[in-house]
């Protein structure tokens, strides 16, 4: 079976942990430092804070921003639970804006229509590591007044007109081990502000500056020099992986597009795809999905259920009509596009769907 997802442990990551382990100190301490420095030359932001998970990235983004109860954030209902659920969390509430149906990403015209006097922020997700339209968001946000929350969990390295995901707003990425890089579980967030910088510092840790010295609430949602010396040499390979995930993505593209029963993906101008996951579309996508795993080819549907059709969201009384984003729901099915996917493997799957009748 060609799987989904496989992420790139090798003897440098081995050799990283291993040191860190030697020194005694592996809660947060020095390789935090060096990795949050590393990633914010890399993104080209002044500030980068690490903490445990994607989903803290994602909380503590929106809280050091000042999101709070009674507030509102517009956000994508086709992305994972977390980007709903770090809203919630924070006493907001989501907004659902619908997608554009080329990239899956959040439609700008979309987000105007749900403003109200209650709108404090923007929350595009790069979904599949392709930048949403930055350029009609940055520019919708600064008419409202309104900050912008960069759910770039699944884009490091992505890029929009020159510039990298998560130097636009307060930017907020995965390191789950089936994301473009790992540091087993792990996040990021990423700012040009000092004052957002410094806050999400303290939030992180139990909202000190100090030991001892407690300043607002907060978490403990710290990285572990553990995770970080993984992350140091996956940053260090993070283009070599997304140029190999480019290059496959390029081969099924020219393998599949002249099928009239897939729709391959769009990347639209001025934007670096990373390519998270390929994604397709199709019509008959279970009977599809169910006949590659049937011939080795490992698939995914990314995702099954909108965050606003959720059981949870249900409860909560979402009733929202997002048609681009209900369809795409029944319509994507991600295939293996990951580095170590080989050649063989790709003339695999192409050859099996072009064997589907």
């Amino acid at each position: 079976m060609i799987p989904i997802a496989k992420p790139l442990i090798g003897e440098a990551e081995v050799d990283a942990v291993s040191s860190v382990l030697r020194s005694g100190m592996i809660a947060q301490g020095p390789k935090v430092v060096e990795f949050e420095e590393a990633f914010a030359r890399y993104t080209g932001v002044e500030h980068a804070i690490a903490v445990n998970s994607g989903t803290a990235a994602l909380h503590v983004s929106l809280l050091a921003n000042g999101i709070g109860q009674g507030d509102e954030v517009i956000t994508s209902s086709f992305s994972f639970i977390a980007t709903g659920n770090s809203i919630l969390a924070t006493g907001a509430t989501p907004v659902f804006a619908d997608i554009r149906p080329d990239t899956f990403n959040i439609d700008p015209d979309s987000i105007l229509e749900k403003i109200t006097p209650k709108t404090k922020a923007i929350m595009p997700v790069h979904l599949y590591g392709q930048s949403a339209d930055m350029q009609a968001i940055m520019e919708i946000a600064e008419d409202h007044d309104l900050a912008v929350i960069e759910d770039a969990c699944q884009a490091h390295g992505a890029g929009f007109n020159g510039k990298r995901v998560g130097s636009f707003g307060t930017g907020a990425f995965s390191f789950y081990p089936t994301k473009n890089m790992t540091t087993s579980e792990g996040g990021m967030i990423t700012t040009d502000d000092v004052q957002v910088a410094e806050k999400a510092r303290m939030i992180r840790a139990h909202g000190s500056k100090q030991r001892y010295m407690h300043e607002l609430l907060g978490y403990n949602y710290r990285m572990t020099d553990i995770a970080a010396a993984i992350g140091l040499v996956q940053l260090d390979r993070i283009d070599e992986f997304n140029s190999a995930r480019q290059k496959n993505a390029s081969v099924l593209t020219d393998g599949l597009q002249d099928l009239d029963y897939i729709t391959t993906p769009v990347v639209r101008q001025g934007c670096e795809h990373v390519y998270h996951q390929y994604t397709v579309r199709t019509e008959n996508r279970d009977t599809l999905a169910d006949y590659l795993k049937d011939n080795g080819v490992g698939c995914g549907i990314y995702y099954p259920i909108p965050i606003h059709q959720q059981p949870l969201y249900r409860n909560l009384s979402y009733t929202d009509n997002l048609p681009e984003t209900e369809k795409a729901a029944e319509e994507v099915l991600s295939l293996p596009v990951h580095p170590a996917v080989e050649k063989a493997d790709i003339e695999h799957i192409i050859t099996t769907i072009r064997n589907w009748e």
